[in-house]
């Protein structure tokens, strides 16, 4: 069989820039590392699929025995079909150098019929480029699709006891959104093995596309020459100014025009503090902002996990489920407690129950609670309202003691130029108190907490496994602790 020249997944990636299919072709060695969380995504699809072909139980399997024999799929589909199989898995087809492989493919009584499984919870322009591509190969390998649909996330879904897949998943006919774009396919394959055949890479420059529809794994190639700190990290500005900026020359804060008229007071104030190198203090915003603050002071931050298989009763596909917190406790004499929760790793024993418990205990019954980013902590305990209706008057009191250290640094009453544009807690704590660091933990972001923490509960973690929780607890830890300190700072500026 002569060698496909595009897959299905090169394919998309051509029509988001024809410079990253052409590196990906022959400069491989140049793309990114395949971050932590998005393997967790792809770990996450794949599981999403299998579990997708218990809508039509019963059928052949056509994966090749690995990645790099995926032809061998081609062959395999075809004997299935020619022994009458009437639902195949992974079905497999070539031609006209291009090589896709579909989740399901499903005969009845009206035909051949398609299905693309997908981990979203809706359909995107890219989904319908993914399936026009499949149906041109599969009806020109000889089939007659009456039908192509996306298996999609319903994400209304909650959880009763065993998964139910026909309630999971939401079943999308796009047979007529693909003919629309099927006219297209054609030309658009004959340009992509043209960009494949060049001698040199298209000379294609930065733009929107690098990250949509998704971030490009050539991006740390074809951004080398953009500084760690520079004009796209102008605070909150549209990402088309930003280009504006790039395409005129302007690549880092000290060529900007403070009195761009693009620029808002916000972030003309990031680009006089970056040129002048000044430190801006609102002295009275920030002293209101403490003063009205009650004693004692909670310090609390959450650790949440989500998956788009629920794997708790009462919970909804991505729901964030709270699985641990930690809580730093100041008297106004100064005088420090740390408390803290964290859930076994258990399919069976949900955590939020335990969560809750905990918490409405070491809260007490006064004084300000204060957490980063608001907003996540109320949604996450509006849920356990909803999940425990019995103490909604103790939750209620919880959220009603919530007060917001970001505040400050989102409003720039404080903004130092080491904060390099951005109020999260991880850019704010190094400017302001660099001896802490979250650099020298084992676990250093909420995102990794979560894929850890959830591959822990499913069985598929391969490490240490009492090590890892330690390395949870110091990490959830620093959050808190970093608020204490980041508070003491603000404390001192105003006196």
């Amino acid at each position: 069989m002569t060698k496909y020249i595009l897959s299905k997944s090169t394919f998309l990636k051509g029509l988001q820039c024809e410079k990253s299919l052409y590196l990906y072709k022959h400069h491989y060695d140049l793309k990114d590392k395949t971050p932590a969380h998005l393997q967790a995504i792809f770990d996450q699809g794949n599981a999403v699929g299998l579990l997708a072909q218990e809508l039509f139980p019963g059928g052949v399997d056509a994966s090749p025995e690995d990645h790099f024999k995926i032809q061998e799929s081609v062959l395999r589909t075809q004997e299935f079909i020619d022994n009458s199989e009437s639902i195949i898995y992974e079905a497999t087809f070539q031609f006209n150098g291009v090589l896709a492989a579909l989740d399901i493919l499903v005969k009845d009584q009206e035909g051949w019929k398609a299905y693309e499984v997908k981990s979203s919870t809706s359909i995107s322009d890219t989904y319908i480029q993914d399936a026009a591509i499949q149906f041109y190969t599969i009806v020109n390998s000889g089939i007659d699709l009456k039908d192509i649909s996306i298996v999609h996330i319903n994400n209304q879904y909650i959880k009763n006891g065993d998964i139910s897949v026909h309630e999971l998943f939401t079943i999308e006919s796009v047979y007529d959104r693909v003919q629309e774009v099927l006219p297209t396919i054609p030309n658009t394959i004959t340009t992509l093995k043209k960009v494949i055949d060049q001698e040199t890479a298209p000379n294609i420059d930065i733009g929107i596309h690098c990250s949509k529809p998704y971030d490009c794994d050539f991006k740390g190639h074809c951004w080398k020459h953009v500084p760690e700190y520079s004009v796209f990290d102008i605070s909150n500005l549209r990402i088309n100014k930003k280009l504006d900026l790039y395409d005129n020359g302007i690549i880092t804060l000290d060529q900007v025009d403070p009195n761009d008229a693009a620029l808002n007071m916000s972030q003309k104030l990031q680009v006089v503090s970056e040129q002048e190198g000044t430190i801006h203090v609102d002295a009275p915003k920030i002293k209101n902002f403490i003063e009205g603050l009650e004693y004692p002071l909670y310090y609390l931050d959450f650790e949440t996990l989500s998956s788009a298989i629920p794997i708790y009763d009462q919970s909804r596909p991505y729901q964030q489920l709270v699985f641990q917190y930690s809580l730093h406790i100041q008297t106004e004499s100064g005088d420090i407690a740390h408390k803290e929760y964290l859930a076994k790793a258990d399919l069976h024993i949900d955590p939020r129950k335990g969560f809750i418990d905990k918490l409405i205990a070491d809260c007490g019954t006064r004084g300000d609670i204060i957490v980063y980013n608001l907003g996540f902590e109320k949604a996450r305990l509006n849920d356990l309202i909803n999940l425990f209706p019995e103490f909604e008057d103790e939750i209620s009191s919880i959220i009603d003691r919530l007060k917001d250290l970001m505040v400050p640094f989102q409003k720039k009453w404080y903004y130092t130029p080491a904060m390099k544009g951005s109020y999260s807690i991880k850019s704010v704590l190094p400017a302001l108190v660099p001896e802490l660091s979250y650099n020298d933990l084992d676990i250093s972001d909420g995102g990794s907490a979560s894929t850890i923490f959830t591959q822990m509960v499913q069985g598929a973690y391969t490490g240490d496994y009492d090590q890892t929780r330690n390395a949870l607890l110091e990490y959830c830890k620093l959050d808190t602790l970093a608020m204490v300190e980041i508070y003491r700072i603000l404390k001192i500026l105003i006196i």
